[in-house]
């Protein structure tokens, strides 16, 4: 008598956990067969393709090691190369509910949704960052409790709702951590949707997180995902530049410049010959002006100082007055640029400007540009330039704040 193996015990616990009671429920949301899924979830299965992988960790929140998968090279690889702690966020309904509520509140919840997108290059991070989750929990609920177009587009304004609450979390509050998880909820929020162009979306944000930790593989795993995602959506040419922009910055964090230059080219080229499709309401973070500011501090991180200056300077010049986050990154790089060229009253004049932009518009990854050019200053502190910098750096109201992150 043949005695049948329990498979992969692993998958399947964390499929029923996440809320597919099916195989065919998963595979819908991996837009894959459940053949396949049914061949994961035997003895031994076999590996998944990249942008499967990322899509499992992301949906089902463990590791490829605790989904019960060998790793054929015996590195454990992947988009979730942790276990993502979800603790405290409200769960995504998997499938509709029972339609309770009209259809009416699918208008009234994306209004809300749209309101914060706006809100959010104006109004302090911390303070905006609770009212958003407060509304992803809300929309969870509605999610329960709808069916048909209105759960889908509950679903679609609920995934860019737990994007920008993901948003915050990696570049306003600097929570890397908790950005991952809230990163996984908009994911399958974008699942329930179908909206495989915010799903790519989501999983280009999430590749930041491995890459500003110096984690290659893991960061260029999930953007193969993202790419498999967009090419099964209809991107623009701004969408598939600001992909490149992705990556490129993920690479500059890794320190591999001259791959970030070459994406950060291919980008270029991409904006002015790739496909005419208008981008998304959502995607207001990105334009040509930001890849100019993405190039730029690229040029600077490669020791191009001449060419970085002159990006930087031309960036400044084109961004838009409502573009304040941005405009304090760019002090910050042309900070460096100033620096790194030994001219020190230059750099403490731009670090002065990024001062009083930040006042007006905080933002994490601003205050950073400018931490990090003052430590570059050190053997220069004596100057006076640099001194009567720190008289404002090291203000009342700055130093409390650095205290208090």
């Amino acid at each position: 008598m043949t005695t049948r193996t329990p498979g992969n015990i692993h998958l399947k616990a964390a499929r029923v956990k996440a809320g597919f009671s099916s195989q065919s429920a998963l595979a819908d949301a991996l837009r894959i067969g459940t053949r396949q899924v049914s061949r994961w979830e035997r003895d031994d299965p076999p590996w998944p393709q990249p942008d499967q992988r990322a899509a499992l960790t992301a949906l089902l929140g463990q590791t490829m090691e605790q989904l019960g998968f060998t790793d054929p090279d015996s590195g454990l690889r992947g988009a979730g190369a942790a276990a993502i702690a979800t603790a405290g966020l409200a769960a995504v309904p998997i499938r509709p509910g029972a339609a309770t509520q009209p259809a009416s509140v699918a208008v009234d919840f994306r209004a809300v949704t749209h309101a914060h997108r706006h809100l959010y290059w104006s109004l302090a991070p911390a303070a905006l960052h609770p009212a958003v989750i407060a509304h992803a929990t809300l929309g969870c609920a509605f999610l329960a409790e709808t069916d048909g177009q209105t759960h889908r587009s509950v679903a679609t304004a609920l995934a860019e709702t737990w994007l920008l609450a993901g948003r915050i979390e990696f570049f306003d509050l600097n929570k890397p951590e908790q950005a991952r998880a809230t990163l996984q909820r908009a994911l399958q929020a974008a699942s329930e949707a179908q909206d495989d162009l915010m799903g790519s979306a989501i999983l280009a944000h999430t590749a930041f997180i491995p890459g500003w930790a110096g984690q290659r593989e893991d960061a260029l795993e999930t953007m193969a995902a993202a790419r498999a995602y967009a090419r099964r959506a209809t991107a623009g040419a701004e969408f598939w530049a600001w992909l490149d922009a992705v990556e490129a910055e993920c690479e500059t964090h890794c320190g591999n410049m001259p791959a970030a230059l070459q994406l950060i080219t291919r980008a270029e080229e991409t904006l002015d010959t790739g496909p005419a499709h208008a981008r998304p309401a959502w995607m207001d973070w990105f334009s040509p002006v930001r890849l100019a500011g993405f190039k730029g501090n690229a040029q600077l991180r490669a020791g191009h100082l001449p060419q970085a200056r002159a990006t930087l300077l031309t960036a400044l010049d084109d961004l838009p007055e409502e573009e304040g986050k941005q405009r304090s990154v760019i002090y910050g790089d042309l900070a460096a640029v100033e620096a790194a060229d030994g001219r020190i009253q230059e750099a403490c004049d731009h670090l002065r400007k990024a001062l009083a932009q930040l006042e007006i518009t905080p933002y994490a990854a601003g205050r950073q540009r400018v931490r990090d050019v003052r430590r570059a200053l050190v053997p220069h502190q004596d100057q006076p330039c640099v001194r009567d910098f720190d008289e404002v750096n090291f203000g009342w109201n700055n130093t409390v704040s650095a205290l208090a992150r």
